[in-house]
């Protein structure tokens, strides 16, 4: 595609935990097992107004679900987060670390922090809203703007959903989160990716982030010429960011292309007629309409052919419109995917003579409890198709598709917060700060390089992974730089796939290391006895015991390679230096992890030169 042409532009919101506790109380900032969250209560949310007397449109969207919230909670959880007590003052090391974000990326610093009330009444927060603060502007990173880099608490974790209940648990509500925002300066989806990763970079440079899934999420405001800003809440994998910016370009095009037939046939603004067409169906072989009561119809004036898709069919209007559908608890069909579902050929032409429908005109069909709501918004969305490509939240799906979340919210779900007092940031708090900023990524990857002689690939990768602090303390202790590379990039890598616990393996790195460094076994059989440790809880001595990889002594190993050279002395003569190969791989199978592989090469080769002197 060429963006450029179609007027793409992209920019990213980065929700990053930090690893402190949580923003507002001392409770710890670790997720629980759902088994041990052991108190719960439930509440219901509507939306309130702002300090200007309006109400946000998304949260009315949202209130209108009428949904019910369950809330459960362990250890990690207080009055605060039940919204049973005030918040406590807000947490000084979280404030620290987004000054310290702030300063990495150049940005201008508030001279006061002010704690803002966001309105979320999806029951992601018992109070019906997040606490956030503005801490700077006017960053930079790569050409690209940074708008502004907020301090925010994060939201409740939803673990469940019951028909028109939600379930969510409050060990993840408060953890502190430093959200950055860029300007809409992104001109491709690969660029958007490359910032992502390089915003992500800074964050972990800090040293004061949590790591592991979940704990970083990004969010994509996008639009092009024609369309409308769009943003994608939830994407959980940088990869990911390229293909779900170009799926909303081409869902976007769809759009535009609908608009512009419609304008072609001169479509207006109508009214929804949504009949109850209960008479047409009364023989249906549809087992869902057999089911499923009332049915209720509309007739879409001027939409025939556009439900089905024009040019991406993969991101129809129809299926625009069946999910504004769902957000009302219903599902719709529509007159381009029929006759289908049961629904025969007849009662698609019946239906198109009792709603009225002209040649140009389609309908849609929806049925059960919550028919007259979904069909009421389904009929809304198609209003909206008139103009294009509506403004909106939407959720990043796995497969890089996204699906219809609520309105974009407006200035109206803003109002200030009354229970955090003012923050003031002096010029000695950022001077102290400003002492303890780290290396940055780049110039510890050069370093990295010529200090442990790895390559600039390792050494990139030591750094993206945020191994390679553990690299530096492991070298500094031991040596073995390229043993302990090997070990944090390949070795865990691969006990990953096969399902051990890394954690653990790490944890038992240094008697791993010891062990080495003091000659108790060859290099060669790290692999086996990191396996071993990372599910056995025993000294570093049993393990090698155990795996039987303990080292030999000089005479033991000159015994062995003696022994194999003698037995193979036809092999020697007739292919002579080009036997050390073959030698060398019988004698590494008898002898892994219990001599080192260079020993054992240098001794092979003195004993073939003895035998070709004979």
């Amino acid at each position: 595609m060429d963006y450029e042409k179609l007027g793409f532009k992209a920019g990213l919101e980065i929700h990053q935990q930090l690893a402190t506790h949580k923003l507002f109380c001392n409770c710890n900032s670790e997720l629980e097992e759902n088994e041990k969250l052991r108190f719960a209560f439930s509440r219901r949310l509507r939306p309130v107004q702002s300090e200007r007397g309006d109400v946000d449109r998304a949260a009315i969207e949202e209130a209108k679900r009428g949904k019910k919230f369950l809330y459960y909670a362990g250890e990690n959880a207080c009055l605060v987060e039940a919204d049973e007590e005030p918040p406590h003052a807000a947490n000084e090391e979280a404030i620290d670390a987004a000054i310290m974000l702030s300063l990495l990326l150049n940005a201008d610093l508030v001279d006061e922090i002010h704690f803002m009330r966001k309105i979320v009444i999806d029951g992601s927060n018992t109070t019906g809203f997040q606490r956030t603060a503005l801490i700077a502007l006017n960053g930079n990173i790569d050409g690209i703007g940074i708008e502004t880099i907020c301090l925010e608490e994060d939201a409740a974790r939803k673990i469940g959903e019951k028909g028109n209940e939600i379930e969510y648990a409050l060990d993840r509500l408060g953890i502190p989160l430093i959200e950055i925002a860029t300007a809409p300066d992104i001109k491709s989806p690969k660029q958007a990716m490359e910032i992502a990763l390089k915003i992500g970079m800074l964050l972990r440079a800090t040293k004061r982030v949590k790591r592991g899934i979940g704990t970083i999420r990004q969010d994509l405001n996008v639009s092009i010429r024609e369309g409308a800003r769009v943003e994608i809440k939830g994407v959980q994998e940088l990869k990911d960011i390229p293909k779900i910016l170009e799926n909303e370009v081409k869902r976007q095009i769809e759009l535009i292309e609908v608009a512009k037939e419609l304008k072609r046939r001169k479509a207006k603004e109508f009214k929804e007629e949504i009949k109850n067409v209960e008479i047409i169906f009364g023989k249906t072989k549809s087992k869902f309409l057999q089911k499923n009561k009332p049915i209720l119809a509309c007739r879409l004036p001027k939409f025939k052919g556009l439900l089905g898709g024009i040019k991406y069919k993969e991101y129809r209007l129809g299926k625009e419109l069946a999910m504004y559908a769902k957000s009302r608890g219903g599902g719709i069909m529509h007159s381009d995917e029929l006759p289908n579902y049961g629904i025969s050929i007849e009662e698609v032409e019946n239906l198109r003579k009792f709603l009225n429908c002209g040649n140009e005109d389609a309908f849609i069909i929806s049925a059960g409890k919550n028919a007259m709501e979904a069909i009421k918004i389904a009929v809304e969305r198609a209003r909206m198709a008139l103009k294009g490509v509506p403004e909106e939240v939407r959720k990043a799906m796995p497969d890089g598709s996204t699906s219809y979340m609520r309105p974009l919210p407006g200035a109206a779900r803003m109002y200030p917060e009354t229970d955090v007092p003012p923050i003031r940031i002096d010029r000695r708090r950022i001077n102290k700060i400003k002492a303890m900023i780290p290396e940055m990524p780049e110039e510890k990857m050069r370093r990295m390089v010529e200090q442990y002689g790895l390559s600039m690939e390792e050494a990139r990768q030591l750094v993206y992974s945020g191994r390679d602090e553990l690299f530096e303390e492991m070298a500094a202790k031991y040596g073995y730089e390229k043993v302990v590379a090997r070990i944090l990039l390949n070795v865990l890598s691969e006990m990953e796939k096969e399902g051990y616990d890394v954690n653990e393996a790490i944890a038992r790195l240094d008697d791993v290391m010891h062990g080495l460094k003091n000659g108790m076994y060859a290099k060669e059989a790290i692999d086996v006895l990191l396996r071993y440790l990372s599910k056995n809880k025993v000294s570093i001595e049993e393990a090698i015991e155990k795996c039987g990889i303990k080292a030999m002594s000089m005479d033991e190993l000159k015994e062995i390679v003696k022994r194999i050279v003698n037995e193979k002395k036809d092999l020697i003569k007739e292919r002579k230096e080009r036997a050390i190969s073959p030698l060398m791989g019988i004698l590494m199978k008898e002898l892994r992890g219990k001599a080192d592989g260079a020993l054992i090469n240098k001794l092979l080769k003195e004993e073939v030169k003895r035998i070709l002197k004979i």
